[in-house]
């Protein structure tokens, strides 16, 4: 039986052709049994079957017409049927076992829901203008400073921005180390760069302090909060055809609202495809010492599922940036040779290329970023800045990149 249901539920996608070839055939077979009612010339029949069977129409007529109607919707049927095949995927795919491939493109512009830091939805922010209507739920703990950068924006098309709860709510980190600690401030404590988030909570915006101490883990446990999602955040997710994650910090604006229970649940239960957009860099204090799957696992580990797929930066970085990066604490955010080697899914009949998959993710590595000069405070002289070259994800790379992605759903 557990081999059959997997099966059967493959056959939802082949609806709509296998229905019309059903109806199809029925036509044809009353088409037929009429041809013989004739011939054997069938006494009184009751009026509601003279109408709805049309025996006021002659039986030969009436035979011919019958088939003639089956045949057409017969032929669409196996019209639909022959416009689609169903496909196994490789071993560790996402989300279903088999894909239906359509032959016919959706030209129906697409509805995305992208969830991603303040500055992430500037970077996005073009991509509104090629979908039909594009999304932002903005994170729990600032949907203030994400309205505020929105508002820059001016008036783009078809972009809309929306909050998962009434008010906003505080994220608390416990680091490896066992340090308790607001995730907005832990970039203020140069000491933490080598740790890493161990696990996450939400709080209430009541809670008081920025640095806790780890005695205070099974009090705040207790005021882990659960709030109703809005129903707009529901119909945004419900509608999507894509949810893009990021750009922007992984445990500051991408899972956090992950923490809400019917967020959570909506996402998973959307037919939307997910995108997620790796970090370029590690982030000191949060993803120190991670690698494209260990950004993946964190996201399945908190939302409960694996992006379909993930767009991570190839590009190679000028040494002089990376030693600015170093000095942080940071370093690219690239597959591991391990990765490579042991999720590398050679080409088939099915794949022209070879494909990487890390936990049922689609790995897609290409150019992303582009260096920028910004101006950097000093930490040991507070005061003084100077212009440095950073890594960014550039707009018109990712926007390219997405909408290839988009093509594909």
């Amino acid at each position: 039986m557990d081999a059959i249901k997997p099966r059967l539920a493959s056959l939802v996608h082949l609806t709509r052709p296998l229905a019309l070839a059903f109806v199809g055939i029925v036509l044809m077979s009353l088409g037929f049994a009429f041809l013989l009612l004739w011939l054997i010339q069938p006494g009184p029949t009751p009026d509601l079957i003279y109408y709805t069977l049309l025996f006021f129409i002659p039986q030969p007529w009436r035979a011919l017409l019958l088939i003639s109607a089956g045949l057409i919707v017969l032929g669409l049927g196996i019209w639909y049927l022959s416009d689609m095949v169903v496909l196994p995927l490789p071993h560790g795919a996402a989300h279903e076992d088999e894909i239906v491939v359509s032959s016919r493109r959706d030209t129906r512009p697409l509805r995305v829901v992208v969830m991603s830091g303040g500055a992430g939805i500037l970077v996005l922010s073009d991509l509104s203008e090629s979908v039909q209507r594009m999304t932002c739920i903005t994170p729990v703990q600032d949907p203030v400073e994400y309205y505020y950068r929105a508002s820059n924006l001016g008036q783009l098309p078809n972009m809309y921005y929306i909050v998962p709860t009434p008010d906003p709510l505080k994220v608390y980190a416990e680091l490896d180390d066992g340090t308790l600690i607001n995730v907005m401030h832990i970039d203020h404590h140069p000491e933490l760069a080598p740790r890493h988030v161990a696990r996450l909570m939400l709080l209430p915006s009541t809670t008081t302090g920025r640095l806790l101490a780890p005695a205070d883990a099974p009090a705040l446990q207790q005021q882990v909060v659960t709030t109703p999602l809005p129903q707009v955040v529901r119909d945004a997710i419900r509608t999507a055809d894509a949810i893009i994650l990021g750009p922007g910090s992984l445990f500051e604006s991408i899972l956090p609202n992950f923490l809400l229970d019917e967020l959570r649940e909506a996402v998973q239960q959307s037919r939307a495809r997910t995108i997620y957009v790796c970090n370029l860099m590690t982030e000191p204090g949060l993803t120190t010492g991670f690698s494209v799957g260990d950004h993946i696992r964190q996201i399945k580990r908190y939302a409960g599922f694996t992006p379909d797929y993930v767009l991570v930066n190839v590009q190679r970085i000028d040494p002089d940036i990376r030693e600015i990066y170093a000095a942080a604490h940071q370093v690219p955010v690239y597959l591991t040779p391990e990765e490579y080697e042991e999720t590398s899914v050679p080409a088939s009949a099915q794949m022209s290329q070879k494909q990487v998959l890390i936990e049922g993710s689609v790995i897609i590595e290409t150019d992303l970023a582009s260096a920028v000069i910004q101006s950097r405070a000093s930490i040991t002289k507070p005061g003084e800045s100077r212009a440095v070259r950073v890594l960014r994800h550039d707009p018109e790379k990712l926007k390219l990149a997405i909408l290839e992605v988009l093509r594909r759903i």
